[in-house]
């Protein structure tokens, strides 16, 4: 049995936990020992107003659980004075959850610069502000942990949502960015892409399902991921409604052209199955995996040339299999007649290339020695099977 994940003596932030995710997080947090700061600005879901009722209320939920907690109403664009706050009233910060954030809804025709503007301080800019500022804190004690929220918006799109959008996937090149940097450091960022009921799904969301959709569903995964035993980081987590999982990249096998070789539009018209096709695809996780190809093409140097029939790019260095074929005299008899010899029948050396009984004994050609890998060639081919760069067939 799994014993319970507890997190006395850490000090957790919680961004925007005046209501909805947020406040689920920092309730939970702090029924498992956390000391916690309630970061709320109080405004409305588009980013206007200020109010301190939201955040006091969570904080007094929280002391009356018996608890510890403490409010703070700044904006997220003032990161540092979040995280002051953390180090004013409990010494340290050990949990960051960049969790605040708000809507600017409208198709992209129809987007102001405003908008536009306004989540990106909100969302990517608050984020790197708070997470900048508790940064060092976490790297002079050798440990940290760190959420970034995303949106499945941001993963895949949704209408209405380019400002939104932009923000949520940008907040995670910065959580995969961190997650390298901090990993030496004992930091580890990961980024969840959660679907809630909350003021900010309300709009998009029937009700029905906004009622199945608790954020209480999303905050153990939080909690999982921010506790000192989780090893996961760099990692991205879709979340809601009971579910779990982690994502990963994917990527197709392609098509590689070598160096030196002329490549045009129809190239990849040509090579588009390929290119296109998940039938062998790879899951590159680091930057260096994924210029693995484009390395392994470059120290391969120029192409050694070819045409449509023969890539000798592909050819040159490859081993067939081992084949199996079969001949006998009158193979050798039928060669030899075929390259012109026994003309003479009255000439005894041409007859012992030709007849099988000669007295003499029947002599075989030298040159028959390349027929028989022909033949095997050509039995692969009627089969299906070529070698790579040969793009030959009998029908050639």
């Amino acid at each position: 049995m799994v014993s319970e994940l507890r997190f006395d003596g850490k000090v957790v932030i919680v961004t925007g936990a005046g209501g909805g995710l947020g406040k689920s997080h920092a309730l939970l947090f702090a029924s498992r020992g956390a000391r916690v700061v309630v970061n709320d600005l109080g405004g409305s879901m588009h980013g206007d107003g200020q109010s301190q009722k939201a955040a006091d209320a969570v904080v007094a939920e929280i002391r009356e659980a018996g608890g510890e907690a403490v409010a703070n109403y700044d904006s997220v664009e003032d990161g540092d004075k979040i995280v002051q706050t953390a180090l004013d009233s409990f010494g340290r910060i050990d949990v960051v959850v960049n969790n605040a954030g708000i809507l600017r809804d409208v198709s992209f025709h129809k987007m102001s610069v405003a908008d536009w503007e306004i989540i990106q301080r909100v969302h990517l800019n608050g984020s790197f502000r708070v997470t900048h500022a508790a940064w060092p804190h976490m790297r002079d004690q050798g440990y940290g942990r760190i959420i970034m929220t995303a949106s499945a918006a941001g993963i895949y799109g949704n209408f209405g949502q380019a400002n939104y959008s932009a923000a949520k996937l940008g907040l995670l090149g910065l959580s995969n960015t961190l997650a390298i940097e901090g990993g030496r450091k004992g930091i580890h960022v990961n980024t969840i892409a959660p679907i809630a009921g909350s003021r900010l799904t309300e709009t998009v969301l029937p009700q029905d399902l906004l009622d199945a959709l608790k954020a209480e569903y999303v905050s153990p995964l939080v909690a999982w991921l921010c506790h000192e035993e989780c090893n996961e980081n760099g990692g991205l987590f879709e979340v809601g409604g009971g579910f779990f999982s982690k994502l990963r990249w994917e990527r197709t096998k392609g098509h590689t052209v070598r160096l030196g070789r002329v490549i045009t539009p129809e190239t990849i018209e040509a090579h588009k199955a390929a290119i296109t096709s998940f039938a062998e695809a790879t899951h590159p996780d680091t930057i260096q995996g994924s210029m693995s190809p484009v390395m392994e093409n470059v120290q391969a140097g120029p192409s050694k040339g070819g045409n449509d029939l023969v890539d000798a790019d592909l050819a040159l260095g490859y081993e067939y299999p081992e084949m199996t074929t079969r001949y006998d005299q009158r193979d050798l008899s039928l060669y030899a007649l075929g390259i012109g010899a026994g003309k003479n029948p009255l000439d005894d050396g041409e007859l012992q290339l030709v007849y099988e009984m000669h007295g003499k004994g029947f002599v075989a050609f030298p040159t028959y020695a390349v027929i028989p890998p022909m033949q095997g060639l050509i039995d692969r081919i009627r089969n299906g099977e070529q070698a790579p760069g040969l793009n030959y067939g009998l029908d050639r």
